[in-house]
């Protein structure tokens, strides 16, 4: 609300000038989910992802609360290069930790 305030422009007049980046979900099963956090080559990759996607996206990787599961979201500029991270991602997650 302080950006509204701040430019002077409606919430719509922003949202406009948003630019919305294509989204891939992958949920890898049936995975040691608590491993997550101590898995050098997983957090390896993160990084790794995250600098090629740069400012023009963005990677999560989050265990399920209900299942055994981790749920690695990708968004970047294109959808092959989106597709593309999280499918890496998601291997690298199931290699070490399924």
């Amino acid at each position: 609300m302080q950006e509204v305030v701040r430019s002077g422009k409606t919430l719509q007049e922003l949202a406009a000038t948003m630019v919305r980046f294509p989204q891939v979900l992958i949920n890898v099963k049936d995975v040691k989910k608590e491993k997550l956090q101590e898995s050098a080559a997983i957090s390896t990759a993160v990084k790794a992802a995250e600098d090629r996607l740069g400012d023009s996206g963005r990677v999560l990787l989050r265990a399920s609360g209900t299942e055994a599961l981790i749920r690695v979201m990708v968004e970047a500029a294109s959808d092959s290069l989106a597709e593309e991270v999280a499918r890496q991602l998601a291997d690298i997650v199931k290699s070490e930790l399924g």
